[in-house]
This record gives structure tokens, sequence and C-alpha cells, in this order.
């Protein structure tokens, strides 16, 4: 049993949420193992699809710790800068015959012209560790809520241990990648993938 009473739980965690910031900037400072490990027990205790994903031999969860500096960060970086480039040269072909496409893209249009002429994605490979969470997919398609919710979870641990926190969503897009897929060992196309930046 806790000792805090339940008026006092309901104040830390309105604080917690308060509190909780997407930050840009992080120290170098690596965190203790310790805090990853709840971190991403935190993410584990998250609510997830378990009709959808059935009966299976694998976990249904994974995660994927990238340290700064390391070989796999470089080459994740460089693979999702490769893969925006992509997107952002088809989407810009696209928009040249459609009106309405350009109306409704041109923020995220320009958004990714940005990354290509700075050579690479804000937000990876500037904070200590770099943690992509795989949920498996299954019917109905309903891992991307699953992963939002392991990410809630995920972000408001690291603000109750006073840790910064930033979500890529560029991430998302390397779920097909078979390059990036084989970095994690896993299989292209089976894994909805989400990825999140830490640690102030």
């Amino acid at each position: 049993m806790s000792k805090e009473a339940p008026n006092q739980k309901n104040v830390i965690f309105d604080e917690i949420v308060v509190k909780r910031r997407s930050h840009r900037r992080f120290w170098q400072e690596f965190p203790s193992k310790d805090d990853i490990r709840s971190i991403i027990d935190a993410g584990l205790h998250a609510p997830f699809a378990a009709a959808a994903v059935g009966s299976t031999k694998d976990y249904f969860r994974r995660f994927f710790v990238l340290k700064m500096g390391s070989k796999s960060m470089t080459t994740a970086a460089s693979l999702i800068f490769e893969e925006i480039s992509t997107m952002a040269s088809k989407l810009e072909l696209a928009m040249e015959n459609d009106t309405q496409l350009r109306e409704n893209a041109i923020g995220f249009s320009n958004r990714l012209a940005m990354i290509k002429k700075i050579g690479k994605v804000p937000g990876i490979g500037t904070a200590p560790y770099f943690i992509i969470v795989a949920e498996k997919k299954g019917f109905p398609a309903v891992e991307q809520q699953s992963l939002a919710h392991c990410l809630e979870n995920m972000w408001l641990k690291a603000t109750a241990l006073s840790l910064g926190f930033q979500l890529v969503s560029a991430t998302a897009q390397m779920a097909d990648n078979p390059e990036f897929c084989a970095m994690l060992g896993i299989n292209p196309g089976e894994w909805a993938l989400s990825i999140r930046n830490k640690i102030d």
C-alpha cells in the first residue's frame, strides 16, 4: 500500500501532467540505466490491443535503446533522413498536379523541405538516448493507438523523473524500410514504430 493519501496522489499526478513538456535541447550527460528501465517499464504497463494481436509466440511490444554516438544511432539517423528526403520529393511532385493536396499538405511539405535543407532530422541524435518502440500489428489495425498509450506512460514517467522527453514522429515512416528493420532485428511491415528522445 502507498503511504500517500488519495488526495496527495491526485496532487502529485496533477503536477506531473502540468509539468510535462516537449524538450528540444538536452544535456549531454547520460541518465542512469535504472531511470531508462523505469521509463520503459512504464511503457510496458500501458494498455494494448490484446484482441487485435491475438495469440502469438512473439511479445507484442519491443523497445530499442540507441545511445548517442553509437554506430546504431548513426545508422538510424542516416536511414531516417534518407526516408524523409524521399518522402519530401514524392510529396512535392504529387502537389504539382493536385491543388487540394497542395492546400492540405503545404505546411507539412515546408517542414520536410526544411529538414532536407539542414541535412538531418531534428531530434535524432541530439539526446543521450533515442528509444524506439515497436508494436506488433494485428487486426483490426489499432497498433498506433496502443503506441500512443505507451508513449503517454513513458512521457509522464520521464517528467516524474525530471528528465526531458521529445516525440519524433518521423520514425513511424520506417516500419516498412528493410534496412532500418534489419538494424532492429524485426521484419518489415510486421510492426508499427514510434520513437522518442530523452534525456534532459
